[in-house]
């Protein structure tokens, strides 16, 4: 039985047009905010970057990037659309050539091309395993202090549940119901512990050296941090937070007379959420890079050809 990863929505209606806006059928304080700012989210998006080749946005958690029903209006293709109407290409499918995916629930570093020559030589970064992503997340516990010298890594292949038919839903070789797993590799490294809402949380940077469906929030679950907010991955019980703790931090892709380094601003901070309470600093993001040449740059051995066409070409929407 084919299963896509599009998830069930609520609809709600925006501005004079009364046109619909979808949002994820989940329970929690979270819902009523997204609902009352959906027009607002529509009317703006973030811009990190932009040159005549490429357009660089922060996306914002629990957004599409886009859609194939007319009627999902709550997307990043519809933000540009509204926002950088010239910026529209009606020769490619959505007016945009999106070169990577976040998932739904993630916010952060979504990169496009903005003609035919620029997406090719993004392509080929891909193609050679040349490009850097990480990633910032919350997840519940505290990792091992004894951890925290290096990179952990996660090397549990990952495959579709099958005993979910009604959304898509990952898992590891651990579950007997998984199919068709696939190697799949992710770096942890701790950065802090702290409280989120008086429960054990640590801040963690993800480096996906694979690019599965839902990779970083599986090897999480998998490794015994599930990502605070991971409304799929605990079962639909962590309800409470108002949105998944992963972010899209930073994109690296040495492009020929054009790199890109390009950082989203860290919304997982107590200046931003006063539920995160960080007590405990084992290094901090800069410090990890300036002393640890693995993290900005990815090991090509690491990334196997399967892996970089799910990463271009699977939509990533989690439920």
């Amino acid at each position: 039985m084919f299963r896509s990863c599009l998830t069930k929505f609520t609809l709600l209606s925006v501005g004079t047009s009364r046109r619909p806006i979808y949002l994820r059928n989940r329970p929690g304080p979270w819902s009523t905010r997204l609902m009352e700012n959906g027009e607002k989210i529509l009317d703006s998006v973030s811009v990190l970057y932009r040159s005549e080749n490429y357009l660089v946005v922060d996306k914002h958690y629990d957004v599409l990037i886009n859609s194939n029903d007319p009627e999902q209006l709550l997307t990043v293709e519809n933000q540009l659309r509204k926002s950088y109407p010239e910026l529209v290409d009606n020769s490619v499918k959505h007016g945009f050539r999106f070169q990577h995916r976040l998932d739904l629930a993630t916010s952060g570093v979504l990169c496009l091309s903005l003609n035919k020559p620029a997406s090719a030589k993004f392509f080929k970064l891909l193609q050679k395993r040349q490009m850097t992503k990480h990633y910032l997340a919350l997840v519940r516990g505290h990792v091992p202090a004894d951890q925290a010298s290096g990179i952990q890594h996660i090397e549990t292949p990952i495959g579709r549940d099958n005993s979910i038919t009604d959304f898509c839903k990952m898992c590891t070789t651990s579950n007997p119901n998984c199919d068709k797993p696939l190697p799949a590799h992710t770096g942890l490294v701790l950065l802090q512990h702290g409280t989120y809402d008086n429960l054990p949380v640590s801040k963690v940077l993800l480096i996906p050296y694979t690019g599965r469906t839902h990779q970083l929030r599986v090897h999480c679950q998998s490794h015994g941090h599930l990502i605070v907010g991971d409304y799929t991955y605990s079962d639909r019980a962590d309800t409470k937070p108002y949105r998944m703790m992963l972010h899209a931090y930073h994109l690296i892709a040495p492009i020929p007379g054009e790199q890109l380094d390009v950082i989203a601003p860290d919304p997982l901070v107590d200046s931003v959420d006063k539920l995160w309470k960080p007590e405990r600093t084992f290094v901090t993001y800069d410090e990890f890079v300036r002393s640890n040449q693995e993290g900005v740059k990815l090991a090509a051995t690491e990334r196997q050809s399967s892996s970089l066409i799910d990463d271009i070409n699977t939509e990533t929407k989690s439920s």
